[in-house]
């Protein structure tokens, strides 16, 4: 009876847990929606709205490098929801002060740097529960993967049709004020119903080491430092991830809002290719959780790399119409979601546990290190060469990175 409760309970929590996240990755799609769109409004260039994502995902990287530590030190859960307060409460001051006293580029630059500041550290913080509450649950660490990733890719869904209704009908600023509720909301869903489970003697778990003596902070990063730095797969990893994102961020931080704006009609055409990207990444990340053990992570990796971002960027570069885009853009998104979960096992399989939010949080700031120059060379590629051109540059490099996935998957 016992078993069974705590069984329940792992469950709930688990369920609990993709819900926050998911909601919380609703606001941040939002976010990403608004500000170029304000940006526009302004009256702003390619290059103010590449220089405005740069200050959206620069923290990422900040607060992957500085926040892992805090996090192990802390508690997962306790992170995961001071993280979405206090970005709940920096996205909050944009709009009141836009209405208010006025909101100029460098105020707006500042509030969205601050925003963002935690928030990688709040989803690294949700991942690395992930294992306690996976195997208390009874179900395989790659499916719960693929369902995490996959709650992410459902608030694209979701959170780009709203953010481009939004920003179509009420502005790019009063859609902020949805935003800032949705960082509450899952505040409030991680602290009522996702439990803090107790770690085991050999998992040298959070609730254990607050209360353990132990090394500074500088030391405690040195050692996640150390660890990224000595593991040949997690070199590998960070590299090629880093590479891709760059260029994802050129794409979709800043030279398809350019593109939607300029060719599409607006938002709401923008909202369209994102929600068919992040549906259909949505069916790959839990179609491949069911089936990840049966099928070799080499050559899946290799092929769904190669379709990730090739041909839809091809479809732009050509100057496809609209349908044509929302078709490469859906192969692009199911091919896109079997990556995560791979990689994401990988590194839960790989790294000690008492060490997973700072090697987490370091592998997300190498990860991501790429993406604010990403988003400001779009920008300023729009503005030189043209979007068509830009476009198909990123066609022509994203599968080149085939070659070392070869090689991260076969070890």
């Amino acid at each position: 009876m016992d078993h069974d409760r705590g069984h329940r309970r792992a469950t709930a929590s688990l369920s609990a847990l993709l819900a926050a996240h998911a909601i919380s990755q609703t606001g941040n799609v939002v976010t990403a929606f608004a500000v170029p769109f304000y940006v526009l409004g302004l009256g702003g260039s390619g290059t103010e709205v590449g220089i405005a994502a740069f200050f959206a995902t620069a923290p990422v990287v900040i607060g992957g490098a500085l926040g892992g530590v805090v996090i192990d030190r802390v508690g997962h859960r306790k992170a995961a929801i001071v993280a979405d307060i206090v970005s709940g409460v920096a996205v909050l001051a944009i709009p009141i002060l836009a209405f208010t006293v006025g909101l100029p580029f460098w105020a707006l630059l500042m509030l969205v740097f601050a925003g963002g500041l935690l928030d990688t550290p709040g989803q690294t913080a949700r991942r690395v529960m992930l294992p306690n509450l996976t195997a208390r649950a009874g179900i395989r660490l790659e499916q719960s993967v693929g369902l995490l990733d996959g709650s992410e890719r459902f608030a694209k869904l979701i959170g780009a049709s709203i953010a481009g209704l939004l920003v179509a009908f009420v502005g790019p600023i009063a859609a902020l004020f949805v935003n800032a509720a949705t960082f509450a909301v899952s505040a409030i869903l991680t602290g009522a119903f996702v439990t803090a489970i107790p770690a085991s003697a050999d998992t040298q778990g959070i609730e254990r080491s607050v209360v353990r003596p132990r090394a500074s902070y500088w030391s405690d990063l040195a050692e996640g430092f150390r660890f990224v730095i000595s593991d040949p797969l997690m070199r590998l990893i960070v590299g090629l991830v880093l590479f891709t994102n760059l260029l994802d961020a050129a794409r979709m931080s800043t030279l398809m809002p350019l593109y939607a704006n300029d060719r599409l009609g607006g938002a709401a055409a923008l909202g369209l290719l994102v929600a068919v990207m992040g549906g259909c990444a949505l069916v790959g990340n839990i179609a491949f959780g069911f089936v990840a053990h049966k099928v070799p992570r080499r050559v899946t990796l290799a092929v769904c790399f190669a379709l990730a971002g090739g041909p839809s960027c091809a479809a732009f570069a050509l100057g496809a119409p609209l349908p044509m885009l929302v078709a490469m853009t859906a192969i692009s998104g199911l091919a896109a979601g079997a990556i995560n979960p791979i990689l994401g096992t990988v590194q839960l399989e790989r790294v000690p546990a008492h060490m997973h939010g700072r090697v987490f949080g370091l592998i997300n700031a190498g990860s991501w290190a790429g993406v604010p120059f990403g988003a400001l060379l779009g920008g300023i590629a729009a503005d030189t060469i043209g979007l068509g051109l830009a476009f198909g540059i990123i066609a022509i490099l994203y599968p080149r990175s085939t070659g070392r996935v070869r090689v991260v998957a076969a070890r």
